[in-house]
């Protein structure tokens, strides 16, 4: 009896599942349904059939107006469709290459002679285009200039600079600048961009505006930070990031240096006990060194 009542709920479930499933599939379907075709009526046909009868030149009943034998014989004056589109590939071409004959003459008018920078700017502005079309990367201005060439008055205003600038400031000329590689950079260079405002003229003038009061902090001398060591953590991690060679220190203490990773020959040769010559006998000291040592 207990076997029979499990069945009739199993049976019951099923048939609620299935009933459920079905409701689903009616009411929320996987693709939507395709709007009815109009049906054809015989105002329609008649159209139909008197425009083509204008375009061939004879008359052609409503109900006979798509039938094969009304067609004319192909009498073998045409290309296919792949034809058709080399014929419109050709065209293109032709098209660019009459303006590049008789309209890039013109441009000669426009033409304008190089002047090199000179010392008075020696700001470079950076931007983006993408021929006219709209993308939020249009707006953004970056600007980079030597450290070399900015009115700083004396190196402790350099270097206040180059704490104040921080990540921005870098040894080597930024690869999107436009600078040369080790064009006046004596003391590094800065790169600073905006992109936060909606006109371009916006983000270049805030972006001049932060350089100029960074000029404007590094020349006081009230406080000069002397005593603050400059954070390189940007360069290192750009430099493994780049996998140009792991960062080892100086063991004489100095400043960080990219080689790579250390080994056995980079040891001091002048850290090594002096080896007695062949013709002396050997000491008890010289018997104490090490085979590491003796390398």
């Amino acid at each position: 009896m207990l076997r029979l009542t499990q069945l009739r709920s199993t049976t019951v479930a099923l048939r609620a599942a299935r009933s459920l499933h079905s409701s689903r599939a009616v009411g929320y379907p996987r693709k939507p349904p395709a709007a009815p075709r109009p049906p054809r009526t015989a105002a329609g046909e008649a159209a139909i059939a008197e425009d083509l009868a204008e375009e061939v030149g004879m008359e052609m009943e409503p109900n006979t107006a798509w039938g094969i034998e009304n067609l004319e014989d192909f009498q073998e004056d045409d290309t296919t469709a792949a034809g058709h589109i080399w014929l419109d590939q050709q065209r293109q071409t032709l098209h660019y290459l009459r303006l590049i004959e008789h309209e890039m003459p013109k441009l000669v008018a426009f033409r304008k002679e190089f002047v090199p920078p000179t010392s008075e700017t020696p700001i470079a502005v950076r931007s983006i285009s993408y021929g006219g079309e709209e993308h939020p990367a249009t707006v953004k201005r970056a600007i980079a200039v030597p450290v070399s060439t900015l009115p700083l008055k004396d190196k402790h205003a350099i270097y206040k600079f180059r704490l104040l600038a921080g990540v921005r400031w870098t040894p080597y000329p930024p690869k999107d600048s436009g600078l040369k590689d080790r064009e006046s950079g004596e003391h590094g260079y800065i790169k600073i961009s905006c992109e936060d405002f909606p006109r371009p003229a916006m983000n270049l003038k805030w972006a001049s505006d932060v350089l100029d009061k960074l000029i404007q902090e590094a020349n006081k001398s009230d406080d000069q930070f002397r005593d603050i060591p400059y954070d390189r953590r940007h360069l290192d991690a750009k430099a493994m990031k780049a996998k140009k060679g792991k960062l080892k220190r100086d063991l004489a203490g100095g400043s960080g240096r990219y080689f790579s990773a250390p080994s056995i020959r980079d040891f001091p040769r002048s850290w090594l006990p002096k080896l007695p010559s062949r013709t002396e006998q050997p000491t008890s000291e010289s018997l104490s060194v090490t085979p590491l040592q003796a390398q």
